[in-house]
C-alpha cells in the first residue's frame, strides 16, 4: 500500500523563526502556502536549500506565501538557513506535528497548500519530475504562466531524503 500525503489540520499552531504563532488557518487566511519541509539535522535538506530558494523566487509575486518548515527551533532553523532566514518566511515544527498532520515520510518535501487548507501537491524527497508537479499546481492555482527551470546543473541528483518523523 503507497502512503499518500493528506490534508494538514487547520487548528495546528506553527510558529515563526522569530516566535510570532498563529494556526494554520490564520496563516492561509489570505494567500495559499508553498513551503518547503527540511531537516536541520540532515545534510540532505541542506543541499535543496538553494533550489528551494530559486523557487521562492520565482514566486515572489505571485499571490502565495512561500515558506521553509524547519522540523527544529528557531535557533537551529536559523543556523541551518543562514542567510535564507532572512530572506524568507521560516516557520518551525520542533515537534513535527505540522510535518506528521500532513502524513509526509520523507523530508525534504515541497507541500502547496490552498487556503481552505486542502492539499494541492507534495513531493517527498528530491526527484524533480516530483516537484514539478507540485509546481503544475502552483501554477494552475496562482494562473501564473511561467515555471521555475527544474533541475538545473546546480540543482543536486535526486535523492530520497531522511525520515520525517525519526
Amino acid at each position: 500500500m503507497e502512503f499518500v500525503a493528506t490534508d494538514p489540520s487547520m487548528h495546528l499552531s506553527v510558529a515563526t523563526i522569530d516566535g510570532a504563532e498563529q494556526t494554520l488557518s490564520q496563516w492561509l487566511t489570505t494567500f495559499n502556502l508553498l513551503t518547503v519541509a527540511i531537516d536541520p539535522y540532515t545534510h540532505q535538506s541542506g543541499w535543496i536549500i538553494p533550489t528551494a530558494d530559486r523557487i521562492f523566487s520565482h514566486y515572489e509575486e505571485a499571490d502565495i506565501r512561500c515558506a521553509f518548515l524547519v522540523t527544529g527551533n528557531s535557533e537551529g532553523a536559523r543556523q541551518y538557513l543562514g542567510k535564507y532566514a532572512d530572506r524568507w518566511l521560516v516557520l518551525t515544527d520542533e515537534k513535527r506535528e505540522f510535518v506528521s498532520s500532513l502524513g509526509i515520510e520523507r523530508i525534504p518535501a515541497l507541500v502547496h497548500i490552498a487556503q481552505d487548507g486542502s492539499l494541492v501537491g507534495c513531493a517527498e524527497g528530491w526527484e524533480p519530475s516530483e516537484w514539478r508537479d507540485v509546481i503544475d499546481g502552483v501554477e494552475k492555482a496562482m494562473a501564473w504562466r511561467s515555471k521555475p527551470l527544474l533541475p538545473t546543473s546546480e540543482d543536486p541528483g535526486k535523492f530520497e531524503g531522511t525520515p520525517a518523523l525519526a
